[in-house]
């Protein structure tokens, strides 16, 4: 079967199955093996320490696939510089560049000159139409079940997919609570013409960057077991459940300031769970698609059951 959409057509890849921006998670190993599978792989550029050691990364992920790759800005970081990893991904003449949190046009405007596709994060139907109107090739819609930074409207992807395909002309890729060929067919269902998955490709053998504690967290937790932190300071995102998270909504209940949990939230207490398997030190991102994690396959094996899953669904549909 062919999986044809404006999604594979625009950046060239087999299935349209985009690696989510993963922080301190999305390198070149991860990235080249979701390559290689047939979809889109993203080194996250904010997660390495500088413009150089994103070029570096760039290089390697060139020697492991030859196939079309993003790079990931979630711009969005409390005081923290972007345009000069934009330059490299320039430079480097990245084919893909996908943009999360804050406002994309100094982004898309370093772009404009080049061949870059550029697709940007929205949560609602108001941030894809202005997408679009700032030159975004396509957008990617996260509804509130997605693991990491969320929407402030709590719209489920059964809702709000929908509602974006109807308020834009460019294609949308539906992100959020998907993590098989059937979340897969139903984003197709509701007029998406791509996925993104986060949270189930840190479940895989080559995010090998993931401590052993997260992904057996993630195999073993159900769909209830994720908690919204940050929404005080309006900037939702959505973890595993801990005593440790437990301790940030209280915080957030008494002094709902970003000074207060800054030293909660940072990237080194994200790394004390994902990195050094210290999950009452830390915090680590998920979404509920947590529910349906039953295994840790390689990238390989996790499309292609998918892509039966899917075709499984297709041949049903046209019975």
């Amino acid at each position: 079967m062919k999986w044809n959409t404006r999604i594979t057509e625009l950046l060239q890849i087999e299935y349209p199955i985009i690696e989510g921006g993963l922080a301190y998670l999305g390198y070149s190993d991860l990235a080249a093996a979701v390559c290689n599978a047939g979809g889109l792989g993203q080194i996250t550029a904010m997660s390495l320490p500088d413009a150089e050691a994103l070029r570096e990364d760039i290089r390697r992920l060139r020697t492991l696939t030859d196939k079309p790759f993003g790079v990931n800005f979630a711009i969005g970081q409390y005081g923290f510089g972007y345009e000069d990893r934009v330059q490299v991904a320039i430079d480097e003449h990245v084919p893909v560049v996908t943009i999360t949190g804050g406002n994309p046009a100094p982004v898309l405007e370093m772009l404009r000159p080049t061949t870059i596709k550029a697709l940007v994060l929205v949560s609602s139907p108001r941030q894809a139409q202005k997408a679009e109107q700032l030159g975004a090739d396509a957008v990617i819609v996260v509804g509130q079940e997605g693991g990491g930074h969320l929407g402030i409207d709590d719209v489920g992807t059964m809702v709000l997919v929908p509602q974006v395909v109807d308020a834009v002309s460019i294609p949308v890729v539906a992100s959020g609570g998907i993590g098989d060929g059937r979340g897969w067919m139903a984003a197709h269902a509701l007029g998406a013409e791509g996925i993104e998955m986060g949270t189930r490709f840190i479940a895989t053998t080559e995010c090998i960057h993931a401590s052993a504690s997260y992904k057996k967290a993630l195999v073993d937790s159900a769909a209830s077991d994720t908690v919204i932190i940050k929404r005080s300071i309006k900037a939702p995102a959505r973890v595993l459940r801990t005593d440790y998270t437990n301790e940030i909504l209280k915080i957030e209940q008494v002094t709902p300031t970003y000074e207060a949990l800054k030293s909660y939230i940072s990237g080194e207490a994200n790394k004390r769970w994902i990195y050094d398997d210290q999950p009452e030190q830390g915090f680590a991102w998920a979404g509920q698609v947590i529910g349906l994690i039953k295994d840790i396959p390689t990238v390989a094996e996790l499309i292609q059951r998918m892509l039966q899953e899917a075709q499984d669904i297709r041949q049903k549909w046209s019975t």
